[in-house]
This record gives C-alpha cells, structure tokens and sequence, in this order.
C-alpha cells in the first residue's frame, strides 16, 4: 500500500475541512496510520508461525489459529483506514465538479464571470455531501468496531487458546505471540477508533447548528425588512394625508364649487315641489 498517494489524497480534504475535520485528519495519521505502519505491522508480522500448538498432527495448528483468528487484526484495520477515508473523497470530488463547471462557465460567459463565490465553501449541495460523508465514516467506524468486538471477544487476546476442532486429535493448547504487546496496540488502535466518532459526531452538530442558526438569522433579517418596508409605507400615507390637509387649508374651496354645493340641493327640492303640484293629465 503506498501511504505517500494516500497521504496526499487526504490532505486535499484538510483544505475543505471545518476545525474538528482537521483534528480527524490528523488522528488518522498520528494515532492510527503512523502507528499502523511503524509499529502495529512489526507486531503481528508473520502471526501464524508465532501461533504454537502443542501438537504435530499435520493441518491442526493451521486449523486452530484459522478458527480463532477468522481475520487478521492488521489486515482489519488497513481495510478500516481505506473505507473510513474513502466518504472524505466523496467532498473531494465534489469540489472538482464545482470547479469544472466554474471553468466552463467563465469560458462561455467570459474571465469575469462567476457561478461561484467560493468553489470549496460549504453551501448547498456541497454542505450535503460533507454532512453525509460523516454520517458514512461514523457508520464504518461503529461497524468495524462492532466486528472486532464480535470476533475478538471484546478486543481481548488471551496467552493460551484450546482448541478441539478436527484434525486435532483432541484438546490441543495452543499459544499466541507477544499477546501483551498486541493487546495494548488493539487497545490503541480502538480507543483511536472511538476518538474520531467522537469528532466526528461533534463536527455534525457543528455543521448542523451552524447551519440552524444562519437560516435563524436570515428569517430574522428577512422580518426585519419586512417591518422597516411597513413602517416607511405607513409613513408615507401619514405624510399624503397631512399633505392634502394641508392643501386645503392653503387652497380654500372656489366659489363655483360653493354655489354648486349650495344651490343644486334647493334647485332639486324646487323640480320637486314642481312636479308633485302638476296635475295628471292622462287619460285613464
């Protein structure tokens, strides 16, 4: 496995990462890929020459340490590291995407022309995808943990196994390799496990609050213009109507509109005293 191509695929997601995906990162190297490589695969090396049984019945040993150890704890973890990786290139991809469209977008639109603020900031569709892609190395990280526990009996390596599975001719006592010092490195190597679905479930209630909080204040910004656009409203017809008020103070009414409002009341009183004193002149 060449970890120098690993390494630099994952320090293009630190680039896109908030605090705790830095501190993520940098638990998977320090406390995990480093140990793995210096020290872990030095421990177990050739695990099944140092697994001795007390027997020399052809195929037993092989039989024995193949029904104890179903899977390889060094193999186990180089298969977590690469799944528990794998999500955070999913952000990585998904920026290259922004990029290339924002390339193809200004080639069309000209050099001044922008689809995106910011390629890497987290909005939309990309906030999704890093959201997700926590959401899926927290679930790796519990299924791993949940099948060495299966498998190991609560990550516990004792000195001596008994083993009674055929060939062996009967119970045959069989011994592991430095099982103190793998004991302590699955320890490690656990607790190392448990710390990063510790930041990774911090950081998705950093995401998920900050984002909570930004649609918060925006709602309350929006209400705000709201209540400023009422009010101005409100003053504006205020300042119509003293305005008209003041208009017909300075303008007093012309004495053709007067006369009309005074005389055209008794003048359609007079046509109806007229026209009830005539007398009816059909014939019936």
């Amino acid at each position: 496995m060449d970890w120098k191509t690993f390494q630099a695929l994952l320090s293009g997601v630190n680039k896109y990462s908030t605090a705790f995906g830095r501190i993520w990162l940098s638990v998977v190297f320090v406390f995990r890929v480093m140990v793995y490589v210096v020290a872990a695969e030095r421990v177990w090396g050739d695990e099944q020459k140092d697994f001795d049984c007390n027997t020399k019945q052809p195929g037993c040993a092989n039989v024995c340490y193949d029904y104890y150890f179903p899977i390889s704890h060094i193999r186990l973890w180089a298969l977590q590291l690469i799944f528990i990786t794998c999500p955070s290139f999913m952000v990585v991809m998904h920026v290259a995407y922004r990029d290339d469209r924002e390339r193809k977008y200004r080639a069309k639109h000209g050099e001044n022309a922008k689809l995106y603020n910011n390629t890497g900031k987290k909005h939309g569709g990309l906030w999704w995808t890093y959201l997700i892609s926590l959401f899926v190395k927290t679930g790796i990280e519990v299924a791993f943990l949940y099948l060495l526990h299966y498998v190991y009996d609560s990550f516990y390596l004792p000195r001596l196994v008994k083993c009674e599975v055929a060939p062996c001719p009967n119970v045959v006592d069989c011994y592991i390799g430095h099982p103190t010092e793998k004991k302590v490195f699955t320890y490690f190597m656990v607790g190392a496990s448990a710390l990063c679905i510790i930041l990774n479930i911090c950081e998705i209630i950093y995401l998920i609050s900050k984002r909570i909080v930004r649609i918060a204040n925006k709602m309350k910004r929006r209400n705000r213009t709201v209540v400023v656009r009422e009010d101005d409203d409100d003053a504006f017809n205020h300042c119509n109507l003293s305005s008209s008020k003041q208009d017909l103070k300075e303008k007093p009414p012309s004495f053709k509109s007067a006369y009309k409002s005074a005389y055209r009341p008794s003048g359609l009183k007079l046509e109806e005293k007229i026209r009830a004193s005539a007398p009816n002149l059909s014939i019936a």
